[in-house]
């Protein structure tokens, strides 16, 4: 090696050096919002590119779509036709990045290498997935790829044989694209009225739905499932099990609400309208953002129903947005217990520690906030109705997607404030709020009382 490699090494070792020290002098909480909004930044210049393109975007809209794909909302303000083969790509990697997590991939490719995680990503990962005790991180990031690439590639063989049978064109393209962003409930498609197509299309519907809803129900349930049919454990832990109850009501409760009042469906034989209810239901309980029918021709009850789904969301460690299925079944333990005159917050037999309960309520509260001061914002900026534009609110905070047809419409301002709450919603209200007010590194124990 000639001297003048060595010093071009020395001085990247050198840099690398004081990079990592920069980085250790912010708290994990920070770094993980501070790790999505550079992913968003770099998407943002690579879909500003002109062979990203196929005819002009302006820049406001690449970055709408940028910070759409990170947040895995899918929230668009341009046809997905505007970008070329290179651009979609890029949309792709966005959503796979936003999907899995901050530092996952990173993660596993250095324990795939055989080293130990730095104490950096370890913080960082702790405060992302915030593991139950018997979970160890290093075998979890390893399962979160391993799960995510045999999911995703299984569901892309079906949708492959699904697709091919509809006639869809480019294929291969299609499968892939809408296998992502499913899993990552994400909602991001190729198709104009996204699969609107397919609303009585069975296996379509089945197989988009069991992508969603794996991806929504987090990592922790499906390492822990896999652990259970393995033999290597006994039983779920108790947060899998109220995950897969709370997600298995709402999914129902849903269901059967819009089955019953949805004018929409009424004309629909009874195959297609469970099929187009359950549907429905999925896609904002599991934050997908999918549709099958056209979200703005439901009745205002319906939409309503939708939003009360969105606000719930998914569950911690999973793709999806939302205040998280355990910080809902935190809230509604604690009502119980009130009203029956109980000292401790209890559900399904267990005490729920005190600080859950107050990490569920601080988690919610903000959401709340958040999402009342993005309604009030966008009434000051925009002329569409308060009722769509609650709807949007709720669904770019969620990371869902769904919308009553405002999003194109939007204003500049408008563009930008749901950019906001897009970003916040993926974060976290509780990590979004936390990340700009820390002005120190806080302790392990605080960051487990923070993290939801």
């Amino acid at each position: 090696m000639t001297q003048s490699n060595k010093n071009k090494r020395n001085k990247t070792k050198k840099f690398l050096a004081g990079f990592n020290v920069f980085l250790s002098s912010f708290a994990p909480v920070q770094l993980v919002a501070l790790g999505y909004f550079t992913y968003m930044v770099c998407g943002w210049i690579l879909l500003s590119m002109p062979f990203s393109q196929q005819e002009s975007v302006s820049g406001l809209d690449t970055l709408f779509i940028s910070v759409s794909a990170v947040s895995t909302t899918g929230l668009v303000t341009v046809d997905m036709d505007s970008f070329t083969f290179f651009g979609q790509l890029v949309i792709l990697l966005l959503i796979q990045l936003g999907g899995v997590g901050y530092m996952t991939l990173g993660s596993f490719i250095i324990l795939s290498r055989g080293k130990d995680l730095s104490d950096l990503r370890q913080g960082v990962s702790d405060y992302v997935f915030s593991l139950p005790s018997n979970f160890r991180m290093d075998k979890f990031i390893r399962s979160v790829i391993i799960f995510t690439v045999c999911v995703e590639g299984a569901g892309f063989l079906a949708l492959y044989y699904l697709f091919r049978q509809a006639q869809v064109e480019s294929t291969i393209w299609n499968a892939a694209f809408h296998s992502v962003s499913a899993f990552c409930t994400a909602g991001f498609s190729l198709f104009s009225t996204s699969l609107e197509r397919f609303t009585g299309n069975f296996w379509i519907n089945a197989v988009v739905g069991i992508l969603s809803f794996t991806g929504s129900v987090g990592f922790i349930v499906l390492v822990d499932v896999w652990r259970r049919f393995a033999g290597k454990i006994n039983h779920i832990t108790f947060t899998s099990k109220i995950i897969l109850r709370i997600s298995a009501i709402l999914l129902v409760f849903g269901a059967l609400m819009l089955l019953v009042i949805e004018p929409e469906f009424a004309d629909m034989d009874n195959s297609e309208r469970i099929l187009a209810s359950l549907f429905q239901s999925m896609t904002a309980m599991t934050t997908v953002g999918f549709n099958t029918h056209p979200t703005g021709a439901l009745a205002q009850s319906s939409l309503l129903i939708l939003t009360f789904l969105m606000i719930i969301g998914a569950s911690p460690s999973g793709t999806g947005g939302g205040i998280k299925s355990t910080s809902f079944t935190a809230i509604w333990g604690m009502i119980r217990s009130s009203l029956k005159g109980e000292a401790d917050v209890q559900y399904l037999g267990r005490k729920i520690p005190e600080s859950r309960i107050r990490t569920a309520m601080a988690s919610t509260g903000l959401y709340m906030f958040f999402l009342i001061a993005g309604i009030f914002a966008l009434t000051l900026t925009e002329q569409a109705a308060f009722e769509d534009l609650f709807f949007e609110s709720a669904s770019a905070i969620g990371t869902v997607g769904l919308s009553t047809g405002v999003t194109s419409a939007l204003s500049s301002v408008g563009k930008i404030i749901v950019c906001v709450l897009m970003y916040a919603g993926r974060v976290g209200p509780l990590t979004f709020a936390i990340a700009f007010s820390l002005k120190r590194a806080v302790s392990d124990e605080e960051e487990e009382d923070v993290a939801v």
